[in-house]
């Protein structure tokens, strides 16, 4: 019988075998990551803004074209007392660069919504072109048992019709899903609601339209070295028009 030959082959396919499958873990690891990340796409919205406070620091204006960018909010105040401290100067240039300008309200979920409409009001202009005023509502740790569901929503109509009042526009309501679908599902039906939802395309508890939709917290705007909420109004052209006209703007 012929004696037979040593495989000598078989260590060299077993590295071969176990660096696949170490490149096909790589890969998986990798798609999962990206798929875990990638954020619900905004394309078929052309209407386009985003929106910033004092944490995104100086801010080049005249890189920002009113072309690419329709809109903008600015933080201009918290609770009863907080102003931003970058406010005023980004107010002033981003309405000199021409763009659709407007503030928003971080409401304190135990303060009383008459001081914090005051709050507000004392510091945001009250413009003919500017957009409507913003309430950006959302749970807040030190504060979310002050109140009942009852109670917070007294608080919040309270702030709202005080503002309305003021600037004669509907103020909109900026919102986490969670929050709207807990607390706000089925009230204030004439309020435009700005969700912010970074994972799929908005959809709330109670099937309403949503008007604005913050879709990324790391978004890129040239003139701005630090990530942006990108944003987008639902609708094309001609019913953005339609929404400023309806909010009652004046062109600068």
């Amino acid at each position: 019988m012929k004696k037979s030959k040593k495989n000598k082959s078989h260590p060299f396919k077993t590295k071969l075998i176990l660096l696949a499958l170490a490149v096909v873990s790589v890969i998986a690891l990798i798609v999962a990551v990206v798929f875990y990340n990638k954020q619900a796409s905004a394309e078929p919205y052309p209407i386009k803004g985003f929106d910033v406070s004092h944490h995104q620091g100086e801010i080049n204006w005249k890189k920002i074209s009113p072309q690419k960018y329709q809109f903008v909010y600015l933080k201009a105040t918290e609770g009863g007392d907080y102003q931003d401290d970058q406010f005023q100067n980004y107010w002033l240039k981003a309405r000199e660069q021409g763009l659709h300008v407007g503030a928003y309200h971080f409401f304190r979920l135990c303060r009383d919504g008459a001081i914090q409409a005051q709050n507000f009001i004392a510091t945001v202009p009250n413009k003919p072109d500017a957009l409507p005023p913003v309430m950006d509502l959302e749970y807040d740790s030190n504060c979310i048992n002050t109140y009942t569901r009852e109670q917070l929503i007294k608080q919040i109509q309270i702030m709202h019709d005080q503002l309305q009042s003021h600037y004669g526009k509907q103020p909109i309501f900026y919102t986490s899903k969670m929050f709207y679908n807990i607390v706000l599902s089925g009230t204030f039906k004439d309020t435009p609601i700005w969700i912010r939802e970074y994972k799929d395309q908005p959809d709330l508890k109670d099937e309403r339209k949503w008007t604005f939709w913050q879709h990324s917290n790391q978004g890129k705007v040239q003139g701005i070295e630090k990530s942006v909420d990108l944003n987008v109004f639902y609708g094309n052209a001609q019913t953005w028009q339609h929404f400023l006209e309806k909010s009652q703007i004046m062109q600068q």
